[in-house]
């Protein structure tokens, strides 16, 4: 076994740890807050849905891509190579549709009573449920048509027009086929990214006027550096900056293989850690931004009377 496949095989291994028990930590954490009474109840099963939907991103890909990095043959079947992708292409734009609903979610929580997204407060929590199956039914049809392209390894007959990952391989079309496909995945992928931005940037700004506004009132001076608006804002920009590159690489590399048709080792196992990078990282980030935040409402709400429903839930 070379040095380099043992490397990978430790990378893919530390991945699906610390991934796993991040997600598992982050699930906890929003259980535990909901059995207690507190917190949101909208925003932890959005939550506890992205925990679950991210650890099937990791472990889907993590597994498969680790045992191959050990060099084990002929672990899947024809038919574990069809599961396999099928569950992690679909878990995959789950979890950026379900962070994509969180951030939506979010922003509509954040926005003012006055403005037009009032309307929305109360009714916003009622749509959750009917948004993640809708969710579920558009990935599911997306991608229904991964199990007959992929096929194990050893029983790809034509080569020339195969993508190999090394333990499957899936086969290639004709390229309009490809070219459409890739179309639809990169729409998805773009409309998702575009929302999730454009919901930062509007809770950065509330962030950023309400700290204003709270200077304003109490006529006092808050340090940049110790404001909760700012910590709020910076974990913001972190978690969709994070979540932005790492899916526009995956995004980039998966064009780049359906236009040129050009597969090699060392980027389709990039290519895996990076899909799997943000599902392993984003429950850290979460708990970091949930803190930060929550802190925020409670210094807000507490000395600023002009503003007490500014923010119940997120």
């Amino acid at each position: 076994m070379a040095s380099t496949d043992v490397k990978f095989a430790v990378i893919f291994l530390f991945q699906i740890v610390v991934g796993i028990l991040g997600n598992f930590w982050l699930f906890h954490h929003f259980t535990s807050h909901y059995l207690r009474g507190y917190g949101a109840k909208s925003t932890g099963l959005i939550l506890r849905h992205l925990t679950l939907i991210n650890s099937l991103v990791i472990l889907s890909r993590g597994i498969p891509e680790t045992m191959a990095a050990f060099e084990l043959k002929s672990f899947l079947s024809d038919f574990g190579c069809k599961v396999v992708f099928f569950v992690h292409r679909v878990a995959r734009g789950m979890s950026i549709d379900t962070t994509c609903l969180l951030s939506v979610f979010q922003a509509i929580t954040i926005s003012p009573w006055g403005s037009r997204w009032a309307m929305l407060k109360g009714k916003a929590s009622q749509y959750i449920g009917p948004s993640n199956i809708l969710c579920w039914t558009l990935n599911i049809i997306l991608h229904i048509m991964v199990p007959v392209y992929v096929t194990d390894k050893w029983n790809s007959r034509n080569t020339s027009r195969t993508m190999d990952f090394g333990y499957c391989t899936s086969k290639l079309q004709d390229k309009h086929t490809d070219l459409l496909y890739m179309l639809l995945i990169s729409v998805h992928d773009v409309l998702c990214l575009g929302l999730i931005t454009w919901t930062s940037v509007f809770m950065v700004s509330i962030l950023h006027r309400h700290r204003h506004q709270v200077q304003y009132i109490h006529r006092t001076k808050v340090s940049p550096t110790s404001s909760p608006e700012i910590r709020a804002t910076q974990s913001i920009l972190v978690l969709v900056s994070t979540f932005v590159s790492f899916y526009t690489f995956s995004s980039i590399i998966y064009i780049y293989f359906s236009v040129f048709y050009k597969t090699c080792w060392w980027l389709m196992t990039t290519s895996a850690l990076i899909n799997s990078g943000f599902p392993t990282a984003c429950p850290f980030i979460l708990l970091s931004h949930n803190h930060c935040v929550s802190r925020f409402f409670s210094v807000c709400m507490g000395r600023n009377t002009h503003f007490p429903r500014l923010i119940r839930e997120i």
